[in-house]
């Protein structure tokens, strides 16, 4: 049974409707050259407030999502955490490293900012990519909640040792001196994109189940939401690209380049997660959480911290907004792939529930 029955209109074409958003962005930006000062008249954390509500809209609805008292039973499964947190927080970062400094060792900038983007994992998309390749919704929910939590306690220590000490221990050019790095400044970005949404989803679940019940509350409360996670995406990629149109358009083939690492990575971290989570013994739906947990990024966060740290015309701002157009459908089409696996090496496990 092919997942894409299972999408709506707007899941389904995502790609496009990114594609359609980023074209009306570019429009948006030579109709009115203005925009930007507007964009930037009023700020949060140092980002545009327009920007600022749309990566918000993409944040809260994901993690309002996520079954909070249900992270002790499955966080005490110390193999399943420990292959996921190694390949997410170990492997992911080093792998994205690596491949930035090779592909694009003369483009600091765009360098940079596809560390970042390798940083910040997946706490949203994940939710959907697993859905579609059948795999643990609880798992899948409960590897969110604890890389949201990780993410703000690790984030920015990540960043100074990737952007500033590595290179600087391998005698590359460290990012603080090319682009002023500010560890404060990713921080401040994380706990305001990441945090705010993060105390929002868990309270409003409490509150919400508190007063209307659970059932109420994940039968209607969170289709009404849902949506917006997409909504504000789209928006989000529409301002980026009304403020970035002029540097897109003048340099095509640098786009090009920010996405070579991109592609590699997701393919990359894939195929290892979904091996190492079968040799470690864990089930189809364990493994399908597990790998798109570990192949996906969080691009809405490495957009939110490379604006708020760099600037929203910045390079490193640029970078962060390819992710989406790359992940998307390459995450896509891995979940025919993670399908195709179950069926050989789970016998069935894969069937639809």
């Amino acid at each position: 049974m092919p997942p894409m029955p299972m999408l709506s209109l707007l899941d389904r074409l995502l790609p496009l409707w990114i594609l359609a958003a980023m074209a009306a962005g570019l429009v948006l930006g030579r109709a009115a050259p203005g925009i930007g000062a507007a964009a930037e008249a009023i700020q949060v954390a140092g980002v545009s407030l327009p920007i600022a509500l749309g990566l918000f809209a993409m944040m809260y609805p994901v993690l309002a999502k996520v079954r909070y008292d249900r992270i002790g039973r499955i966080t005490a499964d110390r193999r399943l955490m420990g292959l996921s947190l190694t390949l997410n927080w170990v492997l992911g970062p080093a792998l994205m490293f690596a491949l930035a400094w090779l592909l694009l060792p003369d483009l600091p900038a765009f360098r940079t900012g596809v560390i970042i983007v390798g940083l910040a994992r997946c706490i949203a998309m994940v939710l959907i990519w697993n859905d579609l390749a059948r795999g643990c919704r609880e798992t899948a929910a409960v590897l969110v909640a604890v890389n949201s939590v990780f993410q703000i306690a690790a984030f920015a220590g990540l960043g100074w040792f990737y952007l500033v000490a590595l290179p600087g221990w391998l005698g590359l050019p460290a990012a603080d001196a090319e682009v002023g790095f500010s560890t404060a400044a990713i921080a401040g970005s994380v706990l305001v994109f990441l945090g705010v949404p993060l105390a929002a989803g868990y309270l409003g679940r409490r509150i919400g189940e508190a007063r209307r019940g659970r059932e109420w509350y994940e039968g209607r409360f969170l289709p009404a939401v849902g949506p917006w996670a997409l909504y504000g995406l789209l928006f989000t990629v529409v301002m980026l690209f009304a403020l970035q149109g002029e540097a897109i358009l003048a340099a095509p083939a640098d786009v090009a380049r920010i996405a070579a690492p991109l592609l590699a990575y997701f393919l990359l971290m894939f195929a290892l997660a979904t091996v190492a989570a079968k040799v470690a013994g864990l089930g189809y739906g364990d493994n399908a959480a597990v790998s798109f947990t570990a192949a996906g990024n969080n691009f809405e966060l490495a957009i939110a911290v490379c604006i708020g740290t760099f600037g929203v015309t910045s390079g490193q701002a640029l970078a962060g907004v390819v992710g989406p157009l790359i992940e998307v459908p390459v995450l896509l089409a891995l979940v025919y792939a993670m399908r195709a696996l179950g069926a050989r090496w789970y016998r069935g496990e894969n069937e639809p529930r």
